[in-house]
């Protein structure tokens, strides 16, 4: 891999995270296997190669996975609590790398420096929730029906954890996924986007000195870089027990396909369609930043960003007067440019994904209020720069139904009372994340009731962008089901073993069966 200098401090970035010191694009710590073919690393900032990768190959996935598979015999020997220390340790590298790894995020992936920032501050903060819960990875004691019995049920380590993890989060999904394995006990095999592969081996850097420093075997963190068939290697291996993936639905469905038909387990985070409500009684100006904020944050390249705002007929006009209004104080421009709001998509496919949907919403009959278009000229020479656009539409438009990765905003129309409103949020096969504004306490109710909003993570008054890491996310219907992060998420990590002790001279059967002989 061979790195190239560019403005912002990116080369001294590289530098500290010792990216320019690995000469493939696939290690276990200090080893190396890739003998694949090379990628590119370029950034969609400036269009500037940053690094080539070499991939992994079906030989050099055998390696990977013989590393893995051996460390876990001693991975998850080690007490969880002292696994916890090792993931505390890694939260304090990740501290002291801050600063250049957001940057790199920024520069690979596209989004502004402060949003790289705060993918390494998610990442810091899921190792301190692992921390804790090393020491909480509780079961259940249960009375038993028999005399003399005791039953309680225990979790163990499940094996090899393999992610797939897409490019607009990539570092912070990986860490969510393994700061939870690792405090259970298992071991990860990675497989970053092959859009951000700098990205995975800056991580992968930072985990093998935590454990070189604490002498443990570097396959308890392994990295595989290449496209979706590096992924399949991981999808059809029955030693991988659990596959979790972030992505598109349509990449989704084939992996939940390709693990059931070994019978694995797969968590899965795909696609959303996200909506605010807007009611009569919502404050405006809070609308507006949640709206905007989640609309154009990342250029519109999150799952959870806000792709539909359903308007209340009587604050229509007025709301959309006002997101109107603020898109026009948008900058668009080099995300490590702290002054600028919006960067670059990450390639030019999203780019052409972006206008055919602002040509589509227009066939539909839909009308374009805020004007898109792809920038030119100084700055922006990657051709990846896209002025966020607004359409007006209806809520059965097929482009409306479907997610596009890329600053489109749809403003949707309801009248009567929130269920209508709730009708057309739920109207979509995507169930990620929603959001209400409103200082009425019954509409709030209602939305969060069994019959209000069908998605995973629902907000009253907040956008529908952004998660904290106590709480679990993920999403339903077509977004996959999984559910990462917060909560009991780390239950999904480890397989759960219900155990019954005899501790009489008898030997009673349930149900008070007789077996006598």
């Amino acid at each position: 891999m061979e790195a190239v200098a560019t403005d912002f401090g990116i080369k001294e970035a590289l530098k500290q995270l010792g990216v320019k010191d690995i000469n493939n694009g696939t290690s276990t710590g200090s080893n190396h296997f890739a003998n694949g073919e090379v990628i590119e690393s370029r950034s969609p900032v400036d269009a500037q190669l940053i690094a080539k990768v070499k991939t992994t190959s079906k030989e050099d996935y055998e390696k990977v996975m013989a590393s893995a598979t051996d460390a876990f015999k001693t991975w998850r020997t080690m007490p969880a609590p002292q696994r916890g220390e090792i993931v505390r340790q890694f939260g304090d590298k990740l501290r002291e790398k801050k600063e250049p790894l957001g940057k790199l995020v920024s520069y690979e992936m596209g989004k502004s420096y402060q949003e790289g920032l705060g993918e390494v501050q998610e990442m810091i903060d899921i190792c301190d929730f692992a921390v804790g819960l090393s020491r909480q990875l509780h079961g259940l004691t249960m009375h038993s029906e028999r005399p003399g019995h005791r039953m309680y049920e225990q979790y163990h380590p499940m094996g090899v954890v393999g992610i797939i993890s897409a490019f607009n989060f990539p570092v912070a999904v990986w860490a969510w996924n393994t700061a939870l394995a690792w405090v259970c006990g298992d071991v990860c095999v990675w497989k970053p986007s092959e859009k951000t592969p700098l990205c995975g081996i800056a991580c992968q850097n930072i985990a093998a000195e935590v454990f070189a420093k604490n002498d443990l075997p570097e396959g308890i963190s392994c990295l595989i870089n290449g496209d979706y068939q590096v992924g399949e290697f991981m999808t059809k291996d029955k030693r991988v027990a659990l596959i979790s993936a972030t992505g598109s639905i349509k990449m989704g469905k084939t992996v939940a396909q390709e693990v059931a038909a070994r019978l694995g387990k797969s968590l899965l985070e795909l696609g959303g369609n996200n909506a605010i409500i807007v009611t009569p009684d919502a404050d405006i100006k809070m609308t507006v930043i949640g709206a905007v904020f989640g609309a154009v944050g990342t250029a519109g390249q999150r799952c959870t960003s806000t792709r539909r705002i359903i308007i209340h007929e009587s604050m229509y006009d007025k709301v959309k007067n006002a997101i109107v209004d603020a898109y026009k104080q948008l900058r668009i421009g080099n995300p490590l440019d702290e002054n600028n709001h919006v960067g670059p998509l990450i390639d030019k496919d999203a780019v052409e994904n972006y206008k055919h949907a602002l040509k589509r919403v227009v066939e539909e009959g839909g009308k374009i209020i805020v004007e898109g278009g792809v920038l030119e000229g100084k700055g922006y020479e990657s051709g990846c720069y896209v002025k966020p656009a607004i359409a007006e539409a209806q809520p059965d438009y097929e482009i409306v139904q479907h997610e596009t990765f890329a600053p489109v905003l749809y403003l949707l129309k309801y009248s009567g009372d929130v269920h209508n409103a709730l009708e057309i949020q739920n109207g979509v096969v995507q169930g990620l994340s929603s959001a209400i504004m409103t200082n009425n306490l019954r509409e709030a109710e209602a939305f969060l009731s069994v019959q209000g909003s069908d998605c995973g993570i629902a907000n009253v008054n907040i956008g529908t962008s952004g998660a904290e890491i106590g709480g679990a996310f993920g999403g339903e219907k077509e977004t996959g089901g999984g559910r990462e992060s917060g909560s009991d998420a780390w239950k999904v990590y480890m397989r759960r073993q219900t155990n019954t002790i005899n501790y009489t001279t008898e030997l009673p059967l349930a149900q008070g069966i007789k077996f006598d002989l």
